[in-house]
């Protein structure tokens, strides 16, 4: 009888370390368990409900005298950022409370400007949560799906060097900073680019 007593002991002993050690782990994205609290996840499958709202106002930046290049110049790219919190991506991206990161350049940033803003036409097919597009190919100077065809900011290509551009669920968004270009949300990653609608 003794023996059976020890024997069950053992195995309660056991089963509550493994379920400590399974809820740790389990908790570690949402700051609970025995290790240091880490953010709640970015991406995964979460999409915002809406998108961001306009950046407060920048002053316009100076006027430059214009100079004549030496060499051909090429397009700036966006630096990657670091990541604003242990564990997120090092790239704009939306927390899941819906607070949209790196979306605060404002108006009169020069990367996003555009003589001719909306030259292809529109986007109308349906923004935000309710129309998750898949990507059916191409790249990020020229990507699909649907039928209607889109080029991301050359400011951004290296922000989305991560993108799977024939299989990610995106969803597009409205930039209210930016006249001429929308804002592609990708779901896996929680990250998002400026993108143009060729049409």
């Amino acid at each position: 009888m003794k023996a059976l007593r020890a024997g069950l002991i053992a195995i309660v002993a056991l089963a509550a370390l493994a379920a400590t050690g399974w809820s740790q782990n389990r908790g570690e994205n949402r700051g609970g368990g025995g290790r240091a609290a880490t953010a709640p996840r970015v991406g995964g499958g979460y999409i915002p409900q809406r998108g961001p709202t306009p950046a407060p106002a920048h002053p316009a930046p100076a006027a430059r005298p214009q100079q004549p290049p030496a060499r051909p110049a090429t397009p700036a790219r966006a630096p990657r950022p670091p990541a604003d919190v242990q564990g997120h991506p090092q790239a704009p991206h939306v927390h899941p409370n819906g607070q949209w990161v790196g979306h605060d350049s404002g108006r009169n940033d020069p990367h996003y400007h555009l003589d001719h803003p909306f030259e292809h036409g529109h986007f109308a097919a349906g923004f935000g949560p309710s129309h998750v597009w898949r990507l059916e190919g191409g790249g990020p100077s020229r990507f699909w799906f649907s039928g209607f065809y889109w080029s991301v900011a050359p400011y951004d290509l290296d922000l989305c060097s991560d993108w799977l551009w024939n299989n990610d669920d995106i969803v597009i968004y409205d930039d209210p900073d930016h006249p001429g270009w929308y804002l592609a949300y990708n779901v896996r990653l929680g990250t998002y680019v400026h993108v143009m609608y060729l049409g």
